[in-house]
């Protein structure tokens, strides 16, 4: 998978945009970012509840990655995106999603979401 995949399903979520920070890749929803490319655009940072996260390092050693450390005090997994296909992308983008929007916009499903999606 590749920026370009991302950007086709994150720029058709409401109230999601794309910034640069510091060189970096990222999309918010207001002031929050809930994806976040490595600078080499291999890696995928992305908000993650916190409580699941080493289940999902344990099962998947070879798709997730730990956060640095000083994010580990955040909801938020890291992703070889190499690792990953269409149908898994898309669900770590839009749960991604979920986690920072309003409960109204969170119940959209994943169909609705989709047909949103950038072509």
């Amino acid at each position: 998978m590749t920026i370009d995949d991302v950007r086709a399903l994150a720029a058709g979520l409401p109230r999601s945009y794309e910034v640069v920070v510091r060189g970096r890749i990222k999309f918010r929803v207001g002031q929050i970012v809930y994806l976040a490319f490595s600078e080499d655009e291999t890696q995928l940072g992305f908000a993650f509840p916190k409580e699941e996260r080493e289940a999902a390092l344990g099962t998947y050693p070879d798709k997730f990655l730990r956060p640095k450390p000083s994010d580990l005090r955040f909801q938020w997994l890291e992703v070889r995106l190499e690792a990953i296909d269409e149908a898994e992308l898309r669900e770590l983008v839009f749960d991604a999603w979920r986690m920072v929007v309003p409960k109204k916009l969170a119940s959209l499903s994943d169909d609705e979401l989709q047909q949103r999606a950038v072509s």
